[in-house]
């Protein structure tokens, strides 16, 4: 296995107060095209969620790293334009091999590996585009943050809801007053991940597929015998790999409020109720909740999370105009959250977007008399969060409003949820000092233990 500390590739570079500065650059410029032509893309990971980004229109894609050469082959065949993208398995190699010919990596592996990704893409001076969650634990959300500042590139994180409309709304009527003070959100989710494999952990080992390189699957994670059903599709219920459906929707569902409200460090976290628990699995359905102080002139508030079959009570000024309601047997949405303060409810949905007071007539009698307050924060040019990030890479845009000084603070508020998950219980949480303080053996899942040669990022936190 190469090197993940190489530096042969740095040829350029500056000192600033965060360390060394490596200056990225843009492939090619052809004047008059478009930013999404000019800048070279790399994916990393190319099945699943890749399609929906790499399917957008005219991407200049140089190279597609995928573990599964039939998930490549699958891709290209869907989309044609992508004949002349050259194929890797390792993206170490990749980079090694295409480093002057890349502008920005797009990484949409399983959950486990989008910190060695991102790492590695950065330190060479990539911009980065990381599926959510960000990371796979909070010592990997904190260290991206560091390495954003260390290597002075572009980042985004792939919630495409931070560039909806309805999200900026939502941060506008709360600026302006029409909201009050929230004290408490309760989000949710129907649904859980369908289960596979019973409730065995690890799976029976099984031949490994002729297209898979299994132990480049595996990555920075224990070694663990393969079994279908967590690659290509089920490795999300499986904490080894995953974050679970709380990790899969955290970053869309509760976008919105960790964004508006500032709910970033909460010193409690509790697993009020667990469903389904089973050895080195995430639970068939949770209520976790979060504590967050006084912010600011912010009052406290506590975030709920709901998934599998247990859902919100609905605030009691809820109404929907559904034909169940006008039945007596109102029916809430499949996911997103309600708003609950000294004022009226709110409701937003599960990309964080189409925000509305929690009832119904009072939401039309608003509309009518447009009773918002002015638009205040600045809109998206559409197109969702990789072409934002193009649009910053070529000097035509801001930088993204998910990338990752904000994204990874998201991210850890979610991986707090998911210790709980995994632990039970309550968890008492030092955010200045990164740590778990009443449950300390809890710690080892702040800063999760990784293979040899897939470190990433410790001398980041050398003083």
């Amino acid at each position: 296995m190469k090197s993940n500390t190489r530096r042969s590739f740095l040829k350029t570079s500056t000192l600033t107060g965060a360390g060394a500065f490596i200056l990225p650059r843009i492939s090619i410029a052809r004047p008059g095209d478009s930013a999404s032509k000019r800048v070279n893309l790399a994916f990393v990971g190319c099945g699943g969620i890749a399609h929906t980004y790499i399917g957008q229109k005219d991407l200049n894609v140089v190279a597609m790293c995928d573990v599964d050469s039939g998930m490549i082959a699958e891709t290209k065949k869907k989309f044609p334009y992508l004949e002349a993208a050259r194929e890797f398995a390792d993206f170490r190699v990749m980079l090694d091999k295409m480093e002057k010919d890349i502008d920005i990596v797009v990484i949409s592996t399983p959950d486990h590996t989008h910190f060695p990704a991102t790492m590695e893409a950065m330190q060479r001076g990539k911009h980065v585009f990381t599926q959510k969650p960000l990371t796979h634990d909070i010592w990997q959300a904190r260290t991206l943050v560091k390495a954003a500042e260390k290597y002075g590139v572009h980042t985004v994180m792939g919630n495409q809801g931070h560039t909806s409309n309805g999200i900026r709304q939502m941060r506008d009527w709360y600026d302006g007053g029409l909201l009050g003070q929230i004290n408490q959100v309760n989000a949710w989710f129907s649904g859980g991940l369908k289960r596979v494999g019973g409730n065995l952990f690890p799976l029976p080992k099984q031949a490994v597929p002729e297209d898979l390189d299994w132990d480049l699957w595996l990555g920075p994670a224990q070694q663990t015998p393969y079994n279908k059903a967590y690659a290509p599709f089920s490795w999300r219920q499986f904490q080894r790999f995953g974050c679970g459906k709380l990790g899969d929707w955290f970053c869309h569902i509760c976008d919105g409020p960790v964004w508006t409200l500032d709910l970033y460090e909460p010193t409690v976290i509790e697993a009020v109720k667990l469903d389904e628990e089973s050895p080195g699995r995430y639970p068939g359905g949770s209520i976790i909740q979060w504590d967050f102080p006084e912010r600011g002139d912010k009052v406290a508030c506590t975030l709920r999370w709901h998934d599998g079959k247990n859902l919100p009570t609905a605030p009691a000024d809820y109404s929907s105009g559904s034909p169940s309601e006008k039945a007596g047997k109102p029916k809430i949405p499949k996911f997103g959250s309600f708003w609950e303060g000294d004022g009226d409810s709110f409701y937003l949905d599960h990309r964080s977007s189409n925000p509305r007071y929690a009832s119904r007539d009072k939401m039309i009698e608003a509309k009518k008399a447009n009773a918002f307050p002015p638009e205040k924060h600045p809109r998206v040019e559409k197109g969702g969060p990789l072409l934002e990030l193009i649009r910053a890479v070529a000097g035509e845009g801001p930088e993204p409003g998910s990338n990752f000084a904000y994204a990874a603070r998201l991210t850890e508020v979610g991986c707090l949820g998911m210790i709980a998950q995994c632990a039970g219980g309550r968890i008492e949480w030092d955010s200045k000092n990164m740590k778990i303080t009443n449950r300390p053996e809890l710690n080892a899942m702040v800063k999760q233990p990784v293979r040899k040669g897939w470190k990433y990022g410790e001398d980041l936190w050398k003083s």
